[in-house]
């Protein structure tokens, strides 16, 4: 306890913490995006337990990780090298997390573009819990591992790292329910997710062969097309009372 007290009086523990928190946040828009569009696909009526149980395991995990922090900082060491490059744990994770999402996104592209015709028909979902929790869980896995080492270089102080874990989950929380809904009630938007999470998966698998690709050129492209998807939807808005406008007359006069 006195511990703690002493790291509250610092100012540069909670200048530490305010950045974790932002990061933990950003890095979760990735997760929670791939959450949204997976839980979607199950029932209706399972959709919201799937989402807090999926943010409660990402909640869980970097917890439970952030326990075995010595361990964590030692999957940066190289295990072993191909053609003179090398690779450590924390690589061959982010490979492999990147390659899932690149097959989940495409898979999921190639649903939606054209989808079979007993999931096209079916009123249920077309994924099962299970199935979609343990996929949620695999990313929180990754994500985890990502956003901790990330955080090790940052703070070395673990109690700040789990403030702002909890912080950023909470946020989660909070934005799951609107932003599984949004992307509802917008067909567009869901090729505009699965398209972020081919660049995500893309960027995991530069970063697991040791391209460093700066977040925020990443987060800038996600930012600039979301722009430009959202003044797309204010003119389909702005077209259909126009369009309703003309038909009435036409119905009118035929009517007549």
């Amino acid at each position: 306890m006195t511990d703690l007290i002493q790291l509250a009086s610092q100012p540069a523990v909670w200048a530490a913490l305010a950045t974790l928190v932002v990061m933990e946040v950003v890095l979760g828009i990735d997760n929670l995006i791939f959450i949204s569009i997976l839980t979607n696909k199950l029932p209706a009526d399972q959709q919201t337990r799937a989402r807090r149980i999926g943010i409660g395991l990402a909640l869980i995990l970097r917890l439970g990780l952030l326990g075995t922090v010595a361990f964590i900082v030692h999957l940066t060491e190289p295990v072993f090298s191909v053609f003179g490059q090398a690779f450590s744990w924390r690589d061959l994770i982010l490979i492999g997390g990147g390659l899932f999402l690149l097959w989940k996104a495409t898979k999921e592209i190639h649903h939606t573009v054209d989808p079979e015709p007993e999931a096209e028909g079916s009123a249920g979902g077309t994924i099962g819990f299970g199935a979609a929790i343990g996929q949620i869980l695999l990313l929180d896995l990754v994500f985890s591992i990502d956003s901790i080492i990330t955080a090790v270089g940052m703070t070395e102080h673990v109690p700040v790292m789990m403030v702002a874990v909890v912080v950023a989950v909470v946020v989660m929380l909070a934005a799951a329910e609107p932003l599984s809904a949004f992307i509802a009630r917008n067909p567009t938007v869901v090729m505009l997710a699965l398209g972020f999470l081919i660049m995500i998966g893309m960027t995991l698998i530069a970063e697991g062969f040791g391209a460093h690709v700066p977040k925020g050129y990443i987060y800038t492209a996600m930012a600039f097309s979301a722009g430009v998807e959202g003044l797309n939807m204010l003119a389909r808005r702005r077209r259909r009372p126009a369009q309703g406008a003309a038909r009435a007359p036409a119905g009118q006069a035929r009517r007549a």
